[in-house]
């Protein structure tokens, strides 16, 4: 997996009161962790934000962040994407710089702003819902969709057999694109992984938006940790109707949701999840009548 993973040598205590453990509590071996890396976002020869992540799919993530920034929202905005010369200090090519080339007519944002974007920040200088509502050009709010709760349900554990890097190392999240077609099955059709949950969301609409298919009607984004803000506020902007996640949404995602017309699912476990937003678009099981 290339610069994807790094192999550690580290010491692991095994404090279990085992008679092994007893005899051997501190034990040498090698773990694998996920990179984290800085990539720094150009348009043009203007530098315009650092965030960190794990290389990979970085064309994906620059487009991606694009389109959540607001700056573009059609394939063709995007005129070209090139990695600038970059090096370590053993002369060994980073691949940490992208350059963006946007079409002339596209206005560029403000790149006296410096954006710089954490592994667990997304967001970083949107201050409210409404700046989110006037840069969407997508209404997830139309998008007829509706899904079977039991899909929507089984979808974590799609997501997770996919999980390539999370097995290797248990340290990175995952965000899985569904298309639901018109027999009710989910079909992925993009799944990228990432130190950052943000990026990870950014890297399937950026491949998204490269492929030509904004806006994603009739998707799901299922993501393996919680829905925040951001996230909701990237699924707008990518006219994504659903979010589903493993964990918690937060008052402001869920408000955010709302105003958007998305529908977020939270606590999706397999058995059970509840729905935050939007309940209207899923379709509800049939009740199971005790036989006498």
């Amino acid at each position: 997996m290339g610069r994807v993973i790094q192999r550690r040598k580290v010491h692991k205590y095994v404090l279990d009161g085992s008679p092994g453990a007893l005899e051997y509590p501190v034990r040498h071996r090698e773990d694998v962790l996920a990179v984290e890396e800085p990539l720094e976002i150009r348009l043009g020869t203007l530098s315009y934000s650092v965030t960190m992540r794990t290389p990979g799919d970085d064309f994906d993530l620059v487009a991606g962040f694009l389109v959540s920034e607001g700056v573009i929202w059609t394939p063709g905005q995007l005129v070209s994407l090139r990695f600038c010369a970059g090096e370590d200090e053993n002369g060994v090519q980073t691949f940490n710089v992208v350059e963006a080339q946007l079409r002339p007519d596209v206005p560029l944002p403000d790149t006296g702003r410096k954006v710089y974007t954490s592994s667990s920040c997304g967001i970083c200088g949107t201050d409210s819902i409404e700046a989110v509502r006037k840069s969407s050009h997508f209404t997830p709010e139309a998008d007829p969709l509706e899904i079977d709760a039991q899909v929507l349900a089984s979808l974590p554990a799609l997501l997770r057999k996919s999980q390539r890097v999370f097995d290797d190392t248990g340290g990175v999240h995952a965000a899985g694109l569904f298309k639901i077609g018109d027999d009710g099955v989910p079909r992925l059709l993009c799944l990228r992984e990432d130190v950052g949950r943000h990026n990870a969301v950014d890297k399937v609409v950026g491949w998204a938006l490269r492929e030509g298919l904004l806006p994603l009607t009739g998707t799901v984004l299922q993501v393996s940790g919680r829905a925040s803000f951001e996230l909701v506020q990237k699924a707008a902007l990518a006219g994504i109707p659903v979010l589903s996640a493993v964990s918690a949404p937060s008052s402001l995602a869920v408000e955010l949701a709302e105003a958007n017309g998305l529908t977020v699912a939270g606590f999706s476990r397999g058995t059970s999840f509840n729905v935050y937003a939007g309940d209207s678009r899923i379709l509800r099981p049939q009740p199971v009548v005790p036989s006498a």
